[in-house]
C-alpha cells in the first residue's frame, strides 16, 4: 500500500469512526427519550387507573365487571389488567384480555420489557393491596419502527459520510502529497540519468513540503558543485601531472639507453629525475588534500593561532634563509584543526617568500586575523579575480617551480573553518593576503601562549 493510499484510508477511517460514534450517541439519546415517553405514559395510565379504584376494595367482589376500557382517539393505546392474590385475572370490559405474565413480585413498581403473543410490549407492574398489582403494558412497534428507520438514516447518513470522507481525503492526499511525489520523480530521474541539472518545483507556500523542496535543491545544488569540482579536479590535475610525468619518463628513459656516459650529465639527469618526483610528490599531496576538502572538519578544538603563525615562521626561515621575515604576533584563540591551519599559514608565507620576499615578509596575528605581506611587484589586477584557483599561476610564475595549489589549499581550509581569505595590493606596493577566521568564543585553555 502506498504512503498516499495508507493517508487516504487513515482519514477515512478517522471520518467512519467520527460519524459511527455521534451516530450511536445520538440513536442512544432517542431511543432513551422514546422509551422515556413510553415509561411517562404508562405511569399517567396507572394514575388515571388507580384514581377509578379509589375506596373500592381490590379485588372487586363478587367479580364485579371492571370499568369499561375507554379510549379517545389522541390517547396513547395502554392496556391494563389487575392480577389478584387469589390468581384471578381482571381487565376492563372492551379490552384485550393480554395475559402478560407476572413477572417475581416486588414491593415497588417495576418497569419491564416483555413478549406476549410476539408483541413486544413495555409493561409496568404496580403492587395494590395485600399481594395485588396492577400490570399496565404499551406496545412497543411504534417505537421500535421509528428506531428502525432512524438506524436505517444513520446508516446511509455514515455511507455518504465515509464516501465523501474518502472522495475528499483521496484529493487533498493527492494534492498534499504531489510535492512529495514530484520529489520522488525527480530522484529517481537524477538517480536513472545522472543529471544533476534537475530540479523540483518549490510550493508557493511556507509549510513543511514546501521546506522539503527547497532543501532538496539546495542539496542537489551542493551535490552538482561538488561534482563539478571533483570533476575540474581530476582535469587540472590529469593536465598538470601529464607534462611531469612525461619529463621523467623521458629522463628515465634516457638514463636506461645508456646513451649518455658523461658522469656530470649523469648526475644531473639524476638530480633532475629526484627533483621532479619530489616536485609530484607535492602535487600529489597537494592534489589529496583538495579532494579531501568537502569533508567535515576531523579536528575541532581551541587553537592558539599566534603559536600555529610563529612555528609556521620559523620553518619559513630554515626553508627561505635569504628572506627576511618580520612578524607582529598577538595571542588569539580560534577553534579548527591546528595541523589545516599550520598548512595554510605554512602555504601564505611559502606563496610570499617565493613571489615577492626579496624586500621581506611581514606577519601580523591578531583578533582571529592573520594578515602576510610582501614587497614585491604585487598581484596583477587581472590576477586578482583568479589567485585563489586551483592551478592558476600568473604569466610571471609559470618558469618558477610549484603546483599553483598553495593558495587553493589555504581558501578550503579558511571555508572549512567558516572564514575567508582576502588578497590586494598594499598601498605602497607588495601583494597583502589577509587569512580571516571567526575568534573562539569558549574559555580559552590555561597557559595559552601570550595570555596576559
Amino acid at each position: 500500500m502506498t504512503f498516499r493510499q495508507r493517508l487516504t484510508t487513515a482519514s477515512a477511517l478517522a471520518v467512519a469512526l467520527a460519524i459511527a460514534v455521534s451516530s450511536g450517541v445520538f440513536y442512544a439519546a432517542v431511543r432513551s427519550q422514546l422509551r422515556g415517553q413510553v415509561d411517562a405514559s404508562l405511569r399517567d395510565r396507572a394514575g388515571e387507573v388507580e384514581s377509578q379504584f379509589t375506596g373500592n376494595v381490590l379485588p372487586p367482589e363478587n367479580h364485579e365487571p371492571m370499568p369499561a376500557w375507554v379510549a379517545s382517539a389522541s390517547q396513547t393505546v395502554v392496556f391494563w389488567e389487575l392480577r389478584a392474590s387469589s390468581g384471578d385475572v381482571f381487565w376492563p370490559q372492551f379490552a384485550p384480555h393480554l395475559a402478560i405474565p407476572l413477572a417475581a413480585s416486588s414491593a415497588q413498581p417495576v418497569f419491564r420489557d416483555q413478549t406476549v403473543n410476539g408483541t413486544d410490549y413495555r409493561t409496568y407492574s404496580v403492587p395494590v393491596g395485600s399481594g395485588s398489582y396492577f400490570i399496565f403494558a404499551r406496545p412497543l412497534g411504534e417505537v421500535d419502527a421509528a428506531l428502525r428507520r432512524l438506524a436505517l438514516l444513520l446508516a446511509g447518513i455514515a455511507a455518504i459520510g465515509i464516501g465523501t470522507a474518502i472522495a475528499v481525503g483521496a484529493f487533498v492526499t493527492r494534492t498534499v502529497v504531489g510535492p512529495v511525489t514530484r520529489l520522488t520523480e525527480t530522484a529517481e530521474r537524477i538517480s536513472a540519468t545522472g543529471d544533476l541539472s534537475h530540479r523540483i518545483d518549490v510550493p508557493p507556500t511556507a509549510d513543511e513540503l514546501s521546506r522539503l523542496a527547497r532543501t532538496f535543491n539546495t542539496m542537489l545544488d551542493s551535490l552538482e558543485e561538488s561534482v563539478a569540482s571533483q570533476r575540474r579536479l581530476v582535469a587540472d590535475a590529469s593536465h598538470e601531472l601529464r607534462t611531469p610525468i612525461t619529463s621523467v619518463r623521458t629522463n628515465i628513459d634516457l638514463l636506461v639507453s645508456g646513451r649518455v656516459q658523461d658522469p656530470a650529465e649523469l648526475e644531473r639527469l639524476v638530480a633532475d629525475v629526484r627533483s621532479q618526483l619530489e616536485e609530484l610528490s607535492t602535487l600529489v599531496a597537494d592534489l589529496v588534500d583538495l579532494a579531501r576538502g568537502g569533508e567535515p572538519l576531523a579536528v575541532e578544538q581551541p587553537v592558539q593561532l599566534d603559536t600555529v603563525t610563529e612555528d609556521a615562521v620559523d620553518r619559513a626561515r630554515r626553508l627561505f634563509p635569504s628572506v627576511e621575515f618580520c612578524s607582529d604576533v598577538r595571542p588569539t584563540v580560534v577553534t579548527g584543526d591546528p595541523s589545516l591551519l599550520a598548512r595554510a599559514v605554512a602555504n601564505l608565507l611559502e606563496n610570499a617568500a617565493k613571489y615577492g620576499g626579496d624586500g621581506g615578509v611581514d606577519v601580523e596575528v591578531r583578533a582571529g586575523v592573520v594578515r602576510v605581506r610582501d614587497h614585491g611587484p604585487g598581484f596583477r589586477q587581472e590576477d586578482l579575480p583568479h589567485v585563489f584557483d586551483r592551478f592558476y599561476r600568473a604569466p610571471g610564475a609559470r618558469g618558477m617551480p610549484g603546483s599553483g595549489l598553495g593558495l587553493a589549499i589555504v581558501r578550503q581550509v579558511t571555508e572549512a573553518h567558516h572564514g575567508r581569505v582576502v588578497a590586494e595590493n598594499a598601498e605602497d606596493g607588495g601583494a597583502v593576503v589577509r587569512l580571516e577566521l571567526p575568534a573562539y568564543r569558549g574559555v580559552e585553555p590555561s597557559g595559552s601562549n601570550g595570555s596576559p
